[in-house]
């Protein structure tokens, strides 16, 4: 079994999953040395597609491109296509297995618009994300979507690692908690004490979350002294189709056996 029942059962109470990648075989240390080496080298091309921080207008982001940092990266889209290592991290048969576990036998299909990057935090021009799911943008015939993120390095409170509310995933949360960009409104009586209950993610170097597309996230910005790398990519089960017209169909999916 590529989880244990303990893990699979974690995940559904809970909405996500940390597993140790290198220590479970998933990938050797050489490889998680490639994908660092070609995120550093990705980042300084700073290739088309990618997303500058500007462009959000998150708390702490540039105000615009003339302002100090006005060209910093946020993320690099397209991940699957711009490295051979990203790739082959994308389709890692054992991580196919891990999802395939979570969603159950009808497949597990790489989703191309959602996610597929290299997130980036800059140690002085990066921005904090609010509390937010993922689900908020995506379009699919059900709200079951797994996302998995390989820390590239060491993530912790100080460099913007995720802060998560454990179990969200399986709540009904009234449109009126949130805001027009569908960040949960701090200010909500209701919000209050369900951010009490979240809790900072620590992940070391070629640690991988697991991570359920409604559970409520968010991060702070990079207060260290080094740029932080994190690969991030999205599945869906084969029977669970984006629905037609939307953006999340926007590019077909690739098929993974597993």
């Amino acid at each position: 079994m590529p989880l244990t029942p303990d893990e699979i059962a974690h995940f559904e109470t809970q909405g996500y999953l940390i597993l140790n990648a290198t220590e479970r075989g998933f990938i050797d240390a050489a490889q998680l040395m490639r994908m660092q080496q070609a995120a550093e080298q990705q980042l300084a091309e700073a290739r088309q597609p990618l997303e500058l921080e500007t462009s959000t207008g998150y708390p702490s982001a540039p105000d615009s491109l003339q302002a100090p940092g006005g060209d910093t990266v946020r993320r690099l889209l397209g991940a699957h296509g711009r490295h051979r290592s990203w790739q082959a991290w994308a389709t890692n048969k054992a991580v196919v297995q891990c999802l395939g576990a979570l969603f159950g036998a009808d497949g597990v299909v790489l989703n191309r618009v959602h996610h597929n990057c290299l997130m980036t935090k800059n140690p002085r021009f990066s921005s904090a994300t609010g509390w937010h799911q993922d689900i908020r943008y995506w379009a699919f015939e059900a709200p079951e979507l797994v996302s998995v993120w390989l820390a590239l390095g060491n993530e912790h409170s100080n460099n913007g690692a995720l802060r998560v509310v454990p179990g969200s995933h399986r709540l009904q949360l009234d449109a009126e908690r949130f805001d027009d960009r569908l960040f949960l409104d701090p200010d909500h009586p209701q919000n209050a004490t369900l951010l009490a209950q979240a809790v900072d993610l620590t992940l070391a170097a070629g640690e991988v979350l697991f991570f359920h597309c409604k559970l409520l996230h968010s991060a702070a910005p990079n207060h260290s002294g080094q740029t932080k790398y994190s690969l991030v990519y999205t599945y869906h089960d084969g029977g669970n189709a984006p629905l037609p017209g939307s953006r999340s169909a926007a590019l077909s999916g690739i098929a993974l056996t597993g």
